[in-house]
């Protein structure tokens, strides 16, 4: 399995990687939307790991893009960010994100999505 993890923290991409890499996923990184979208066109992930707040390319606009070019199944998309009101979760999930995490996250938070999208084997 592999992820694409999309932030413009270093910081935060560094931690995602830690925690999807001890859950066996092969791992990339984009700073932004703009070039996340250019890394799902050279190589699908199976999951993007996607910030909603990003210069050059917002997370949304990302996502809005990808659903365009290939569809709304893959990538599976897991948005991971602040913004915690409802109407910007309904807004992303509209847009097609299979999953919404809070940040700060943690192994378990992450292991349970990943449980619930079906990418983890052993999870409970």
């Amino acid at each position: 399995m592999n992820c694409l993890v999309v932030d413009d923290s270093r910081v935060v991409r560094k931690a995602a990687r830690r925690v999807l890499e001890g859950f066996g996923f092969a791992v990339r990184e984009a700073e932004d939307g703009a070039q996340a979208l250019v890394a799902v066109r050279e190589a699908m992930p199976d999951l993007v790991l996607l910030d909603w707040n990003m210069p050059v390319m917002d997370g949304l606009q990302f996502l809005q893009a990808a659903r365009a070019e290939h569809g709304m199944e893959r990538p599976l998309v897991m948005l991971c960010t602040t913004e915690n009101t409802q109407e910007r979760i309904l807004q992303a999930l509209e847009a097609g994100a299979q999953e919404y995490v809070m940040k700060p996250f943690d192994a378990e938070i992450i292991g349970g999505k990943l449980a619930q999208l079906g990418l983890l084997r052993d999870a409970a």
